[in-house]
């Protein structure tokens, strides 16, 4: 037998165990509920989405953009944020049906991801409206409401700095990494090419806070253009459906499937020009539930892989503060290693539209997703 020949053989014996062994693989009907949970995440997040945006416009929830950002965003400024919030809701909504479905109670851990990162990032998205800073700077006045004073002093209190929000998430990552390696039992890792599992024991747990915090807050950096954080995503919710799928994990597929659902009727609204902007609302929340998912089925590793373009963003932010401080201790004046970060704002000041930019980075997070997958088969 020839290489290709036992490279063919190799490759057939894998797939027809992953087929024919039910612990390797769940039964084709759960593809199709996790099919039908994606149709259904997509209707609640297009039905829950009009009277959200009719309720923040009505409020006056609008984002505050960056004066230093790219100047074709000014025209963003108002534009309505939190919008997560029909994400999490629709996601809410369909792991209930989850758990009627498939008895499993691991699903109240993605339930506590969507709640806690939720409210983290909607207190977050309350204090960066526009106009807020202007009310921030008013004086007491015998004219204004209780609510206006209380608004008033809360952000006189500057809001959520990065690092307190930063130590929640690592608070909320804890809790989450301590859940799944105690009562979930998880502690290992698949690496490519090796088909046994390797335990981490106690070292899992600050692993899995660290990536966990690390990977909601690359979602958080990518959430700047429309549609590119939503699309992606929902790209990277899809693989690990499928890779749950293999494994024969009833909540991850179905879970995956529903927020991929939920993302994409997200888009429905926040497709160029945005009606409305997710915010930390849901950037946070998608970052950090993708990797719980990721968690549970032991394939974390593919994350930088599968969230490529996650990756790629923050680790823009990392490299352009660091450098602007280095050059700015040893030459006394900060220079940039882009032009602006996080990544796709330096391709805009290239040239490239918004829309360019957004495509051309959805489709490299879509072809990342399938190579993750693959590589989860080896």
């Amino acid at each position: 037998m020839n290489n290709r020949d036992y490279f063919l053989t190799w490759h057939f014996n894998i797939f027809n165990e992953i087929v024919t062994n039910p612990r390797a693989a769940l039964e084709a009907k759960w593809i199709a509920y996790g099919l039908a949970l994606a149709a259904l995440g997509f209707i609640l997040s297009l039905a829950i989405g009009k009277p959200l945006l009719h309720w923040l416009k009505l409020k006056k929830i609008g984002k505050s953009i960056r004066t230093e950002g790219p100047d074709s965003h000014m025209v963003k400024s108002g534009t309505p944020t939190m919008g997560g919030l029909m994400i999490i809701s629709s996601i809410l909504l369909v792991c209930f049906i989850i758990i009627y479905i498939t008895g499993k109670f691991s699903v109240l851990l993605p339930i506590g991801i969507l709640i806690s990162c939720g409210l983290l990032g909607a207190v977050d998205d309350m204090l960066s409206l526009v106009g807020w800073d202007q009310i921030a700077n008013k004086t007491e006045d015998e004219t204004e409401t209780k609510s206006q004073r209380r608004r008033r002093e809360r952000l006189q209190r500057r809001g959520l700095t990065a690092r307190f929000k930063m130590a929640w998430l690592l608070v909320i990552s804890l809790i989450a990494a301590l859940i799944l390696k105690i009562p979930l039992d998880l502690q290992k890792v698949y690496i490519p090419f090796i088909w046994e599992p390797i335990a981490l024991g106690w070292f899992y747990v600050p692993i899995a806070t660290i990536v966990i915090a690390g990977f909601s807050n690359a979602v958080n950096f990518t959430d700047g253009l429309d549609t590119l954080a939503g699309l992606t995503c929902a790209f990277a919710f899809i693989a690990y459906a499928i890779i749950g799928f293999l494994q024969g994990q009833t909540q991850v597929v179905l879970i995956g499937f529903a927020a991929a659902g939920a993302c994409l009727g997200f888009l429905w609204y926040n497709a160029y020009p945005a009606h409305v902007f997710m915010g930390d609302t849901g950037a946070l929340t998608l970052g950090a539930l993708l990797a719980v998912l990721a968690f549970q089925t032991n394939q974390w590793l593919l994350l930088p892989v599968i969230g490529g373009v996650f990756v790629a963003e923050a680790a823009s932010v990392i490299l352009q503060v660091s450098y602007f401080k280095i050059t700015k201790r040893f030459t006394g004046t900060g220079q940039r290693l882009l032009k602006m970060s996080p990544l796709h704002h330096h391709f805009e000041k290239s040239g490239w539209s918004e829309s360019q930019v957004t495509m051309r980075f959805a489709l490299v997070g879509m072809i990342l997703a399938m190579v993750g997958v693959a590589l989860a088969l080896f």
